[in-house]
């Protein structure tokens, strides 16, 4: 029998995503018995307002989550790895942000408008997708049960929140200097533990995270394995692109995808999309009327417009994703994962 209120522990408080959890968890009127913000010891002995309430911030530690129904982890693959095993030990169901169990077949992938039932298969873990991956498949997974999809290949416009406050800070400053005639200073990005760095203002990186031996990077692979491994589909065939551009928040993707038959119409994609659960279509070219980077931030949504068909290809069409990397691309897509969870009693 569910319980009423749950105690929560946030891991990774005072990172961009984990102060959008407990901003989501507020907003949404998350049934909280008692909150438990953790993070590194540096951060222990701050304080952050919940419910009009100061809560201090505590260090993350094994025995942090004792008492604990549900955590949620923000604070990096190596937190997680070393702190999420903790957490199940002492009871708690882990809701993880991080790539460090996305791919493990025992740990549900999940996306609740996607694959909700995935849920009830945990065994103390589930993932959170990689933000990009989020919205995509969002979007898809009304196309792929009304039409079935083939092929999939995705181009990222990705905004530099997503590589963490320093990325952005960085991005602030190299503006001014670009704008000052000065030289830009570059230690961040792409890769903040790669030998090179490079300015983001007013540039294009095609390149997120480390390259692998494939020749793509290990963002573009999880775009890959994780889209094939929430929509169940194995066969379907995928390929991306990946690119940080500089702006601040929400993620955008040029996305190509082949559907099951000839004869389905822009009409027909455009009505399953406006019947979508977390969906918002803006598509009118005759307005100018398409989502954008900035038009989707701090929106909770996922916005797709630029829906048309390919022009050689008659079962290929193209669609424009945009959607806030840290609201549904991270912390409202793990608040949703914990409402299913209890909602379903599946604690």
């Amino acid at each position: 029998m569910a319980k009423d209120l749950y105690n929560v522990a946030v891991v990774g408080a005072t990172g961009a995503v984990g102060e959008k959890i407990i901003q989501m968890l507020e907003k949404k009127a998350f049934p909280i018995n008692q909150l438990k913000l953790l993070a590194s010891k540096r951060s222990a002995g701050n304080k952050v307002m919940f419910k009009n309430e100061e809560v201090t911030i505590e260090e993350a530690t094994p025995e942090s989550f004792n008492g604990v129904d549900i955590a949620l982890f923000s604070a990096g693959g190596s937190v997680s790895k070393q702190l999420a095993p903790e957490a199940v030990k002492r009871g708690a169901v882990v809701i993880d942000n991080t790539s460090a169990f996305r791919m493990d077949e025992n740990v549900p992938l999940v996306v609740p408008e996607v694959n909700e039932a995935d849920i009830k298969q945990h065994n103390g873990i589930i993932a959170n997708p990689n933000c990009s991956t989020i919205q995509m498949v969002a979007a898809l997974k009304p196309i792929q049960d009304s039409f079935g999809l083939k092929r999939v290949i995705v181009s990222t416009y990705q905004a530099v929140s997503g590589a963490g406050t320093q990325a952005a800070d960085e991005l602030e400053n190299q503006s001014k200097q670009f704008l000052d005639n000065n030289e830009l200073e570059a230690s961040i990005l792409p890769v903040k533990g790669e030998e090179k760095h490079y300015p983001i203002a007013f540039n294009a990186l095609p390149q997120i995270d480390v390259f692998q031996d494939n020749g793509y990077t290990f963002e573009e692979m999880k775009m890959i394995n994780e889209t094939k491994k929430i929509m169940h589909a194995d066969n379907l065939s995928v390929a991306a692109t990946c690119v940080r551009l500089p702006f601040f928040t929400s993620h955008a993707e040029s996305v190509y995808v082949e559907v099951g038959n000839n004869d389905i119409t822009v009409e027909d994609l455009w009505n399953k999309l406006r019947d979508a659960e977390g969906i918002v279509l803006e598509d009118d070219p005759s307005s100018q009327t398409y989502p954008t980077p900035l038009s989707a931030a701090n929106k909770e949504e996922v916005f797709v417009g630029r829906v048309r068909k390919d022009l050689d290809q008659p079962n290929g069409f193209h669609l424009w994703i945009v959607s806030d990397n840290l609201l549904k691309g991270a912390a409202w897509n793990t608040v949703q994962i914990a409402e299913r969870l209890v909602e379903n009693k599946w604690l």
